[in-house]
């Protein structure tokens, strides 16, 4: 059995109700219960922490280097685009992750199109809306059969 972590940023607290247009009607409550019962059917442990705060995020990672986390999912809201400190936590944690955001970055303003997480991710799932942490969480378990 493995320790599954999911990792939500800024503002991801509001999904159901902010711009629903971009970022889809599925509450942050909804994405994590299906993660936990995608985690269970799979026979894997399930966590999650969201955070609007970036040191509590960056005390995140650093716990996960010690609690037995074995992959992470990861999508940094805002901070994605400016976030070295985070870069060099996730860095540290040694743990793979795969990184999901829900709208499609490079159809947004130029500024989201830089993300300090792509180049060191596994993987990346974007522009998927809710259903992309559910397809990052698939291939995370497969890459831990593997």
């Amino acid at each position: 059995m493995a320790s599954i972590l999911a990792l939500h940023g800024p503002n991801l607290n509001l999904l159901g109700s902010r711009e629903p247009h971009i970022y889809g009607s599925d509450t942050l409550e909804d994405i994590n219960q299906r993660l936990a019962s995608q985690c269970a059917d799979a026979g894997h442990q399930f966590d999650s922490l969201q955070s609007n705060a970036e040191d509590e995020l960056i005390e995140r990672l650093h716990a996960a280097r010690k609690d037995g986390t074995s992959y992470m999912i990861v999508n940094f809201g805002g901070f994605t685009h400016t976030s070295i400190a985070i870069r060099d936590a996730i860095l540290a944690s040694e743990i793979p992750f795969i990184e999901v955001h829900l709208s499609n970055l490079y159809k947004r303003e130029e500024y989201r199109h830089k993300s300090y997480f792509s180049d060191i991710a596994v993987g990346c799932v974007i522009g998927l809306g809710a259903q992309g942490y559910e397809l990052a969480l698939q291939a995370a378990c497969r890459k831990l059969a593997n």
